[in-house]
């Protein structure tokens, strides 16, 4: 099954600094259906970085099945880290990178690596808003979950 996952994290949503994250799923299925999925996740404490990070884990656990999958997403961070293949860089020092400076939150990394290598991932770098819709719709998603009950405390840094 191909698989679209677009995602995004807002930083906003709290005047203390946390933002919202989500990832909207868009697939087709065998009887050439399309459907869309929304999922939205509270806010955190954290940066953007990590709630880009943490949209791509939701979205890939979301699929039960090995799929092909391409990821959206607005983070240059985030594609960089998997068409650079920093992390397999990472895991090879041990989770060390740049001056041997240990990689933050390897837990993180480490489910997203055995999410991504449960299915066929590419990831695409959706360059600024500039009104691209799917864009736009995660930006949507995460900002109504940074608004919304189900809040996720997440201080790690």
């Amino acid at each position: 099954m191909n698989v679209e996952i677009y995602t995004d994290g807002a930083a906003r949503g709290n005047p203390d600094g946390p933002g919202g994250y989500g990832a909207v799923l868009h697939y087709t299925d065998a009887q050439g259906n399309l459907h869309e999925k929304e999922l939205s996740q509270g806010y955190v404490r954290t940066t953007n970085n990590r709630m880009e990070l943490m949209a791509a884990i939701a979205g890939l656990e979301a699929l039960k099945v090995p799929c092909n999958v391409t990821l959206y997403s607005d983070s240059k961070y985030l594609v960089d880290a998997f068409n650079q293949n920093w992390i397999d860089g990472w895991v090879r020092k041990g989770w060390k990178r740049g001056k041997n400076e240990p990689v933050k939150n390897p837990d993180l990394w480490k489910r997203l690596l055995k999410a991504k290598e449960s299915h066929n991932v590419t990831f695409v770098w959706v360059k600024g808003h500039n009104g691209h819709q799917f864009n736009e719709r995660c930006d949507e998603l995460a900002t109504t979950a940074a608004d919304g009950d189900n809040l996720i405390e997440d201080k790690m840094y």
